[in-house]
């Protein structure tokens, strides 16, 4: 089958292929997905460089929806014919962390998978999944955990944005930072995970939402899914006076994953309001803070994983709040493209002139 494939950590191009498998036996609990749809992330480009642990070669996407043509024993919940959205972190529903309400958090699925290798090619080399699924190809194997079933009526390329982009940045504001309606919101970066916090933060009922970043266009997008105010990094201070009286956001979000920025959220939250990090940031880059500031101003500074979400309640509710009008997931979608093309979908994630690319699977 074709798939997109990393040879090594650095290589600035991914391998479209047409010789790639994958396992040829279901296991007891797996499930066998032709994948229909799949987003193109900045965390795939995050795996190319190195900022997410990834092991090479590996097929790169993550974020896809698809049907599910076979399942092995002890399948329980899929059947063939199921339409599903694919989660990268499948909760095992036994774990402290899923038994204590924090199921993002669940590793029992994820490293298993994750560090096995998924498929084949060029005959018998091995090849891993990126975060565990590979959605740049035609088809997955999954564990039954890590596939959702969603309605048969929501397209394809709708439900793929689920996988990440959007449950990260919904879920950071409903689910993370628990924003409370009437308050006033800063988001820090208005790619495809900013413009869904955007979201999140309009239907948590945030009164003001001021965007930030530094591509004149992407401020426009901002004000269409829902900001208040949309600025570049050398207007922020005006706007934070108009807003917030001088005194800083009650809600930050950080949507692009540098410590600069990081730093940058909390300093722009308020006495005793809440810095969320959403983006993923490199393990060698460092934050300071000193030790008076801390206790004095009585701030929060929070990570959010997958949006702190429960797939298999969250999945459902955002599709209940597309369907009522209230969450814009077309509009979230910049092109579809095919996956040949899918070298220059990541090029222009890259320079940061897309909110989201679909890859669609004829």
């Amino acid at each position: 089958m074709r798939a997109a494939l990393l040879r090594q950590v650095g290589d600035e191009t991914l391998d479209v292929r047409d010789d790639v498998m994958t396992s040829q036996d279901l296991q007891p609990g797996e499930v066998r997905v032709r994948i229909h749809a799949s987003g193109v992330c900045h965390s795939d480009l995050s795996a190319m460089n190195g900022t997410l642990p990834q092991p090479a070669p590996a097929v790169l996407g993550h974020e896809g929806a698809g049907e599910v043509v076979a399942v092995g024993d002890g399948v329980k919940h899929l059947s063939v014919g199921d339409h599903i959205v694919v989660a990268w972190i499948p909760p095992c529903g036994r774990c402290k962390f899923c038994l204590g309400g924090q199921p993002n958090l669940c590793t029992q699925i994820t490293m298993s998978i994750g560090f096995t290798p998924r498929f084949t090619y060029n005959g018998t080399d091995p090849a891993y999944g990126f975060l565990g699924t590979g959605t740049f190809s035609e088809e997955v194997v999954l564990p039954e955990e890590a596939a959702i079933a969603v309605p048969k009526d929501v397209p394809f390329e709708i439900a793929a944005l689920l996988g990440c982009g959007v449950t990260t940045g919904v879920g950071a504001a409903i689910n993370c930072a628990k924003l409370e309606p009437g308050s006033n919101a800063l988001v820090i970066g208005c790619g495809g995970v900013g413009i869904a916090a955007i979201q999140g933060a309009r239907i948590a009922g945030a009164a003001e939402i001021v965007a930030m970043d530094t591509v004149p266009s992407k401020l426009e997008d901002a004000k269409r899914f829902g900001a208040t105010h949309a600025v570049l990094p050398d207007a922020l201070d005006g706007v934070k006076s108009e807003v917030t009286g001088g005194d800083g956001f009650d809600y930050v979000f950080e949507c692009i994953g540098l410590a600069s920025t990081m730093r940058a959220a909390y300093d722009h939250a308020r006495r005793g309001g809440t810095a969320v990090v959403v983006g993923a940031g490199k393990m060698d880059q460092m934050i300071q803070f000193n030790a008076f500031e801390l206790f004095f101003t009585n701030k929060s500074i929070k990570g959010t994983l997958y949006g702190s979400a429960d797939v298999r309640r969250d999945f459902p509710m955002l599709l209940h709040l597309w369907k009522s009008g209230r969450l814009d997931l077309e509009g979230m979608i910049t092109s579809r493209i095919d996956l040949s093309s899918v070298n220059d979908a990541l090029a222009i994630m890259k320079r940061g002139e897309a909110i989201r690319q679909v890859i669609t699977f004829q």
